[in-house]
């Protein structure tokens, strides 16, 4: 599906990735770790097309989208949630969905996840849609957060810390979700800075330290002393 090949990502003369290769596959979660500044977030940022990048080194489904702008990439089917989340503060909760959906359309992504649905999915959301998004909890905005990111039916859902400052209940709550996304048969690629977690939720991970992929493998299958040791560097 989607396949990464020798990228190469910088930012001005900064080489922030070096030669990473990764296939992700429809239907399977990938998890990305590794130390802060590693490099993951860059590499969702080229995929995302927020940086400019080799066009071969990109494909999905065998068509090279390497350097498309981001707007192009949405319509590729590609989605980011990124860290913070950036909900439109001067919106309710179901304006950001829908906002999103309109936006989708237009651009031909449409299918089977839409805002009336989310809201179904996740009933925890449902009494809260005409409240301020940013008045929300830090757990019910990152599943706004998705939610918004997935009316825009992606066939790629990356998702930058996504349990970043949450408690347990709320990491509980977003992936959950991300399970019945997976399942659905959209492929999730996701930054967790919770090792163990990131390796129960995945199917595969990848470890990348100063920009350069390091280990990776199945996550049922991970050796925690070799994993500790790529993370670590040491």
């Amino acid at each position: 599906m989607l396949c990464i090949d020798r990228l190469d990502a910088r930012y001005g003369l900064f080489q922030a990735l070096f030669d990473v290769s990764l296939d992700v596959v429809r239907g399977e979660t990938v998890a990305l770790i590794g130390s802060n500044g590693a490099g993951k977030s860059t590499l969702l940022r080229a995929i995302a097309g927020a940086i400019k990048v080799e066009r071969t080194s990109i494909k999905l489904d065998g068509r090279a989208i390497g350097g498309d702008p981001e707007h192009s990439q949405i319509a590729n089917g590609i989605a980011l949630v990124p860290e913070g989340r950036r909900l439109f503060s001067n919106l309710s909760v179901e304006e950001n969905l829908l906002v999103a959906e309109g936006a989708a359309r237009k651009i031909g992504r449409k299918g089977e996840w839409t805002t009336e649905r989310l809201f179904k999915e996740l009933p925890s959301l449902a009494p809260l849609r005409e409240r301020p998004a940013t008045a929300l909890s830090g757990g019910q905005q990152q599943l706004v957060a998705i939610a918004r990111s997935l009316v825009m039916n992606p066939q790629i859902l990356m998702c930058d810390e996504v349990s970043l400052g949450l408690s347990p209940v709320a990491v509980d709550g977003v992936y959950q979700l991300l399970r019945k996304v997976r399942d659905a048969g959209t492929a999730v690629i996701l930054v967790e800075q919770n090792v163990s977690r990131a390796l129960a939720e995945s199917d595969h991970y990848c470890c990348i330290q100063k920009g350069r992929v390091v280990l990776k493998g199945v996550s049922a299958n991970a050796e925690y002393g070799r994993v500790a040791h790529a993370y670590f560097g040491s």
